[in-house]
Protein backbone atom coordinates (compact mmCIF):
# COMPACT_ATOMS: atom_id res chain seq x y z
CA UNK A 1 0.00 0.00 0.00
CA UNK A 2 1.26 3.32 -0.72
CA UNK A 3 2.35 5.77 1.78
CA UNK A 4 0.74 9.34 2.12
CA UNK A 5 3.62 11.10 0.58
CA UNK A 6 3.46 8.65 -2.25
CA UNK A 7 0.14 9.63 -2.45
CA UNK A 8 1.03 13.44 -2.50
CA UNK A 9 3.66 12.81 -5.11
CA UNK A 10 1.95 11.32 -7.49
CA UNK A 11 -0.90 13.97 -6.75
CA UNK A 12 1.48 16.81 -7.19
CA UNK A 13 2.60 14.91 -10.07
CA UNK A 14 -0.99 14.71 -11.70
CA UNK A 15 -1.94 18.29 -11.44
CA UNK A 16 1.42 18.66 -12.48
CA UNK A 17 0.61 16.92 -15.79
CA UNK A 18 -2.71 18.38 -16.21
CA UNK A 19 -1.29 22.07 -15.68
CA UNK A 20 1.61 20.99 -18.45
CA UNK A 21 -0.70 19.64 -20.63
CA UNK A 22 -3.38 22.80 -20.33
CA UNK A 23 -0.52 25.22 -20.97
CA UNK A 24 0.26 23.38 -24.40
CA UNK A 25 -2.92 22.26 -25.77
CA UNK A 26 -5.26 25.30 -24.79
CA UNK A 27 -2.91 27.70 -27.09
CA UNK A 28 -2.90 25.64 -29.75
CA UNK A 29 -6.53 24.57 -29.56
CA UNK A 30 -7.96 28.09 -29.83
CA UNK A 31 -4.78 29.02 -32.52
CA UNK A 32 -6.56 26.49 -34.83
CA UNK A 33 -9.75 26.42 -33.71
CA UNK A 34 -11.85 28.44 -36.05
CA UNK A 35 -15.46 29.84 -34.94
CA UNK A 36 -18.14 29.17 -36.68
CA UNK A 37 -19.51 31.12 -39.40
CA UNK A 38 -22.18 31.75 -42.22
CA UNK A 39 -19.40 32.54 -44.67
CA UNK A 40 -16.89 29.55 -44.14
CA UNK A 41 -18.15 26.98 -46.94
CA UNK A 42 -18.56 24.24 -43.86
CA UNK A 43 -21.97 23.22 -42.48
CA UNK A 44 -21.49 23.46 -38.54
CA UNK A 45 -22.73 25.34 -35.99
CA UNK A 46 -26.67 25.41 -36.39
CA UNK A 47 -27.09 25.83 -39.99
CA UNK A 48 -29.37 23.54 -41.48
CA UNK A 49 -27.01 23.20 -44.62
CA UNK A 50 -23.87 25.19 -45.79
CA UNK A 51 -23.88 28.54 -44.98
CA UNK A 52 -27.57 28.84 -44.26
CA UNK A 53 -30.20 28.27 -41.84
CA UNK A 54 -30.14 28.39 -38.61
CA UNK A 55 -28.53 31.78 -36.91
CA UNK A 56 -27.70 32.45 -41.07
CA UNK A 57 -29.39 35.08 -42.72
CA UNK A 58 -29.31 32.80 -45.66
CA UNK A 59 -32.00 30.12 -46.15
CA UNK A 60 -31.45 27.15 -47.70
CA UNK A 61 -33.03 25.83 -51.20
CA UNK A 62 -35.60 23.47 -48.61
CA UNK A 63 -36.87 26.84 -47.29
CA UNK A 64 -38.60 28.63 -49.82
CA UNK A 65 -40.64 28.20 -52.99
CA UNK A 66 -39.12 29.27 -56.76
CA UNK A 67 -40.72 32.14 -58.00
CA UNK A 68 -42.65 31.80 -61.37
CA UNK A 69 -43.22 34.01 -63.99
CA UNK A 70 -46.37 34.78 -64.63
CA UNK A 71 -45.73 36.99 -68.23
CA UNK A 72 -43.55 39.01 -70.13
CA UNK A 73 -44.91 41.73 -72.17
CA UNK A 74 -43.34 44.36 -75.48
CA UNK A 75 -44.97 47.74 -75.57
CA UNK A 76 -43.69 50.06 -77.85
CA UNK A 77 -42.83 53.85 -76.34
CA UNK A 78 -41.72 55.18 -79.23
CA UNK A 79 -40.38 54.65 -83.43
CA UNK A 80 -37.57 51.35 -82.80
CA UNK A 81 -37.82 51.92 -78.80
CA UNK A 82 -39.46 48.89 -76.49
CA UNK A 83 -40.43 48.75 -73.14
CA UNK A 84 -40.13 44.99 -71.90
CA UNK A 85 -41.34 43.97 -68.74
CA UNK A 86 -41.80 40.06 -67.08
CA UNK A 87 -44.23 39.77 -64.37
CA UNK A 88 -42.68 37.60 -61.27
CA UNK A 89 -44.45 36.21 -58.30
CA UNK A 90 -42.33 35.76 -55.09
CA UNK A 91 -44.56 33.33 -53.14
CA UNK A 92 -42.22 33.76 -50.01
CA UNK A 93 -43.50 35.73 -47.39
CA UNK A 94 -40.33 36.27 -45.30
CA UNK A 95 -37.35 36.10 -47.69
CA UNK A 96 -35.82 38.21 -50.25
CA UNK A 97 -33.79 37.76 -53.04
CA UNK A 98 -31.10 40.58 -54.08
CA UNK A 99 -29.68 41.19 -57.64
CA UNK A 100 -30.94 37.75 -59.05
CA UNK A 101 -29.69 37.83 -62.86
CA UNK A 102 -31.78 37.04 -66.03
CA UNK A 103 -31.83 37.20 -69.80
CA UNK A 104 -34.29 38.11 -72.15
CA UNK A 105 -34.13 37.35 -76.19
CA UNK A 106 -36.39 39.10 -78.30
CA UNK A 107 -37.51 37.47 -81.78
CA UNK A 108 -39.90 38.80 -84.20
CA UNK A 109 -43.13 37.09 -85.86
CA UNK A 110 -41.13 34.63 -87.47
CA UNK A 111 -39.10 33.57 -84.49
CA UNK A 112 -36.14 34.94 -85.66
CA UNK A 113 -33.80 36.81 -82.92
CA UNK A 114 -33.65 40.80 -82.86
CA UNK A 115 -31.41 41.33 -80.01
CA UNK A 116 -31.16 39.56 -76.39
CA UNK A 117 -29.39 41.48 -73.29
CA UNK A 118 -29.09 40.74 -69.41
CA UNK A 119 -29.93 42.35 -66.02
CA UNK A 120 -30.98 41.86 -62.38
CA UNK A 121 -33.77 41.99 -60.51
CA UNK A 122 -35.02 42.53 -56.84
CA UNK A 123 -37.49 39.86 -55.31
CA UNK A 124 -39.23 41.35 -52.59
CA UNK A 125 -40.68 39.85 -49.44
CA UNK A 126 -44.41 39.25 -49.90
CA UNK A 127 -44.46 41.14 -52.96
CA UNK A 128 -44.85 40.77 -56.79
CA UNK A 129 -42.61 42.35 -58.82
CA UNK A 130 -41.53 43.38 -62.41
CA UNK A 131 -38.20 43.15 -64.39
CA UNK A 132 -38.17 46.02 -66.35
CA UNK A 133 -36.45 47.17 -69.00
CA UNK A 134 -36.96 50.78 -70.51
CA UNK A 135 -36.59 52.01 -74.20
CA UNK A 136 -34.91 48.54 -75.58
CA UNK A 137 -33.89 49.73 -78.70
CA UNK A 138 -35.17 47.12 -81.93
CA UNK A 139 -33.78 49.18 -84.73
CA UNK A 140 -35.97 48.75 -88.05
CA UNK A 141 -37.48 45.61 -87.15
CA UNK A 142 -40.81 44.98 -84.68
CA UNK A 143 -40.93 42.60 -82.56
CA UNK A 144 -43.60 40.19 -81.32
CA UNK A 145 -42.08 37.74 -78.68
CA UNK A 146 -39.81 38.16 -75.53
CA UNK A 147 -38.36 34.98 -73.83
CA UNK A 148 -37.43 35.67 -70.11
CA UNK A 149 -35.24 33.47 -68.28
CA UNK A 150 -33.37 33.25 -64.87
CA UNK A 151 -29.66 33.07 -65.22
CA UNK A 152 -29.31 31.13 -62.32
CA UNK A 153 -31.15 30.56 -59.15
CA UNK A 154 -32.20 33.16 -56.45
CA UNK A 155 -30.12 33.59 -53.39
CA UNK A 156 -32.68 33.69 -50.74
CA UNK A 157 -32.13 35.80 -47.39
CA UNK A 158 -34.46 36.05 -44.59
CA UNK A 159 -36.04 39.71 -44.14
CA UNK A 160 -39.24 41.48 -43.28
CA UNK A 161 -41.32 43.76 -45.96
CA UNK A 162 -39.21 47.36 -46.19
CA UNK A 163 -42.46 48.73 -47.41
CA UNK A 164 -44.72 47.08 -45.11
CA UNK A 165 -45.91 50.81 -44.04
CA UNK A 166 -46.49 52.07 -47.78
CA UNK A 167 -50.52 51.75 -48.68
CA UNK A 168 -51.95 52.56 -52.24
CA UNK A 169 -54.14 55.56 -52.46
CA UNK A 170 -55.88 57.19 -55.05
CA UNK A 171 -55.08 56.24 -58.96
CA UNK A 172 -56.68 58.83 -61.41
CA UNK A 173 -56.08 57.34 -65.31
CA UNK A 174 -56.95 59.47 -68.49
CA UNK A 175 -56.38 59.07 -71.84
CA UNK A 176 -56.96 61.05 -74.88
CA UNK A 177 -55.81 60.69 -78.57
CA UNK A 178 -52.13 61.62 -77.72
CA UNK A 179 -51.32 59.05 -75.17
CA UNK A 180 -52.31 58.59 -71.67
CA UNK A 181 -51.70 59.42 -68.07
CA UNK A 182 -51.52 57.74 -64.26
CA UNK A 183 -50.73 59.50 -61.17
CA UNK A 184 -50.66 57.25 -58.07
CA UNK A 185 -50.29 58.45 -54.05
CA UNK A 186 -48.39 56.37 -52.08
CA UNK A 187 -48.85 56.63 -48.44
CA UNK A 188 -46.51 56.24 -45.47
CA UNK A 189 -48.23 55.32 -42.18
CA UNK A 190 -44.97 54.67 -40.41
CA UNK A 191 -42.90 57.47 -38.44
CA UNK A 192 -39.81 56.76 -40.54
CA UNK A 193 -38.70 57.81 -44.37
CA UNK A 194 -38.83 55.48 -46.80
CA UNK A 195 -36.25 56.04 -49.07
CA UNK A 196 -36.09 55.83 -52.94
CA UNK A 197 -38.60 53.40 -54.28
CA UNK A 198 -39.13 52.27 -57.85
CA UNK A 199 -42.84 52.26 -58.38
CA UNK A 200 -44.37 49.95 -61.58
CA UNK A 201 -48.02 50.65 -62.83
CA UNK A 202 -49.71 47.42 -64.65
CA UNK A 203 -52.69 48.21 -66.68
CA UNK A 204 -55.51 45.25 -67.55
CA UNK A 205 -58.57 44.95 -69.79
CA UNK A 206 -61.96 43.21 -68.55
CA UNK A 207 -60.42 39.73 -69.26
CA UNK A 208 -57.06 40.14 -67.00
CA UNK A 209 -54.55 40.25 -69.97
CA UNK A 210 -51.97 43.33 -69.20
CA UNK A 211 -51.99 45.98 -71.57
CA UNK A 212 -49.84 48.04 -70.24
CA UNK A 213 -46.97 48.83 -67.79
CA UNK A 214 -44.35 51.67 -66.71
CA UNK A 215 -42.07 52.90 -64.30
CA UNK A 216 -41.64 55.87 -62.13
CA UNK A 217 -38.94 56.17 -59.24
CA UNK A 218 -39.93 58.23 -55.89
CA UNK A 219 -37.35 60.03 -54.44
CA UNK A 220 -38.22 59.29 -51.12
CA UNK A 221 -42.35 59.38 -48.85
CA UNK A 222 -42.08 61.32 -45.72
CA UNK A 223 -43.12 59.90 -42.18
CA UNK A 224 -46.93 59.89 -41.83
CA UNK A 225 -46.90 61.61 -45.39
CA UNK A 226 -47.44 60.68 -48.85
CA UNK A 227 -45.92 61.15 -52.65
CA UNK A 228 -47.44 61.07 -56.36
CA UNK A 229 -45.80 58.39 -58.59
CA UNK A 230 -46.71 60.02 -62.09
CA UNK A 231 -46.96 57.41 -65.02
CA UNK A 232 -47.38 58.37 -69.05
CA UNK A 233 -47.87 56.02 -72.04
CA UNK A 234 -47.65 57.43 -75.66
CA UNK A 235 -51.04 56.13 -77.00
CA UNK A 236 -54.50 55.73 -75.62
CA UNK A 237 -56.02 52.46 -74.67
CA UNK A 238 -59.11 53.13 -75.84
CA UNK A 239 -61.06 52.76 -73.02
CA UNK A 240 -59.71 49.20 -72.25
CA UNK A 241 -57.76 49.85 -69.02
CA UNK A 242 -60.71 48.30 -66.33
CA UNK A 243 -57.78 47.82 -63.26
CA UNK A 244 -54.85 48.90 -62.21
CA UNK A 245 -52.12 47.08 -60.48
CA UNK A 246 -49.11 49.33 -58.32
CA UNK A 247 -46.53 47.38 -57.40
CA UNK A 248 -43.99 49.32 -55.43
CA UNK A 249 -40.23 47.90 -54.19
CA UNK A 250 -37.32 49.66 -52.10
CA UNK A 251 -34.27 49.68 -53.91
Amino acid sequence: MASWSQKRKLLYGGITVVVLAAAIFLPAFFYFYKAPTCFDGIKNGDETGVDCGGSCQRLCQSAFLAPSVSWTRIEQVAPSLYNIATYIVNPNNKAVALNVPYYVIVYDKDGVEITEYDGTVILPPQRNTLAFNGAVSMGKRIPAKALFEFSSAPNWISAADPLYAITVGKKSFSEDSSGASLSVTLNNTSAQLINRTDVYAVLYDKDGNAIGFSKTILDGIPAYGSATAPFTWPASFNGAVISIEVLPVAE
